[in-house]
């Protein structure tokens, strides 16, 4: 198996461990002990270490315990994965402020890995926040189109 189709399995594995399974313990096993990852956070910082991001992971899954992401398409070279992805959850905990409004939201978004040695080194997130925020009804209803 090459290089980056290896790379590719190992971010299957991340997201249906983490993500879909909640195995937070995969973390240790699959990034650096000191990762970063950045896009995550609201305030503009970045996610420095496992034991930080393991933090970030479990107060997601306390909103969203039921969060199911799938890989729409994936993407190799080098070093790096793309994966392009939908998560499906319902918000059943607080998150951000927000008390759980039992809404079942759908998000899309797109995640790039660098691996070195087996292990998630770094990683970039975008994804639609304010979708997200819109659906829990946080913000009100919001249009960009004029009426």
């Amino acid at each position: 198996m090459s290089q980056e189709a290896q790379n590719t399995a190992l971010i299957r594995r991340w997201f249906d461990e983490v993500w879909n399974k909640g195995r937070i313990e995969t973390v240790d096993e699959l990034a650096s002990a000191d990762v970063i990852a950045r896009g995550q956070l609201e305030d503009g910082h970045d996610i420095k270490g496992a034991a930080h991001f393991k933090a970030f992971a479990k107060a997601i899954r306390a909103a969203f315990p039921d969060i199911v992401v799938t890989i729409e398409d994936t993407v190799a070279q080098g070093d790096r994965v793309v994966a392009r992805w939908t998560a499906t959850m319902t918000h059943q905990g607080d998150f951000l402020g927000l008390a759980p409004t039992q809404k079942k939201v759908t998000v899309s978004g797109t995640s790039i890995q660098r691996i070195v040695d087996g292990k998630i080194v770094e990683g970039w997130d975008n994804w639609d926040q304010l979708g997200l925020m819109v659906q829990l009804g946080a913000l009100g209803k919001v249009s960009f189109l004029a009426a």
